[in-house]
């Protein structure tokens, strides 16, 4: 098992001027390490988005790389866009899935699927070609330069660590929100 946060800071070090999505359970690690105009970090409202906004970027800025840094349950919410990345392919897009089969932001629950699922095969066979699972520091190392310079699409499934930051706090507005939905609801 991979340490997201050291993954997360080689990852930073190696950083030039990439574009770097990243959603849900990467967004606060990474905006620690770097929160500058080429990052876009979300958590509240991304989740399941970033790959999709992350290959848009890709599209716009053939000129630049765009990392997006995506869990394994936000890359479940939006599989459709390894089929649409993979039909019309960018060579400067990486997609990072980190694989812990939780969703960490909201309390760890487990990511359905979490341990069958082969990131890997569902990658291949949305048809992306440059797919690799990453389980090993010593794999990361080798790898790492791919991140930055493979010819893309490429695909990254860190295989890390159950995470155990605490969950953030939802804005106000939205935690009203629920307790009027709840309310209305329940009675």
């Amino acid at each position: 098992m991979l340490d997201k946060y050291a993954c997360l800071q080689k990852l930073a070090a190696r950083r030039k001027d990439e574009i770097v999505v990243t959603t849900m359970s990467v967004s606060i690690p990474w905006s620690e390490l770097s929160s500058g105009p080429l990052d876009f970090a979300k958590i509240d409202s991304a989740m399941g988005h970033g790959a999709a906004f992350a290959y848009g970027l890709a599209l716009a800025q053939p000129q630049r790389r765009v990392i997006a840094l995506n869990g394994d349950g936000s890359t479940l919410m939006g599989l459709g866009s390894l089929v649409t990345i993979a039909q019309r392919p960018t060579p400067n897009l990486t997609l990072v899935i980190t694989e812990n089969g939780t969703y960490e932001v909201t309390g760890n629950q487990p990511v359905p699927g979490a341990g069958a699922i082969d990131y890997a095969a569902i990658a291949r066979g949305a048809g992306l070609k440059e797919v690799h699972t990453i389980e090993t520091e010593a794999q990361f190392e080798t790898l790492l330069p791919l991140h930055f310079s493979g010819p893309g699409p490429v695909v990254m499934i860190w295989k890390i660590a159950q995470g155990s930051e605490p969950v953030p706090k939802l804005p106000v507005s939205i935690r009203d929100r629920g307790r009027q939905l709840r309310q209305a609801l329940v009675g």
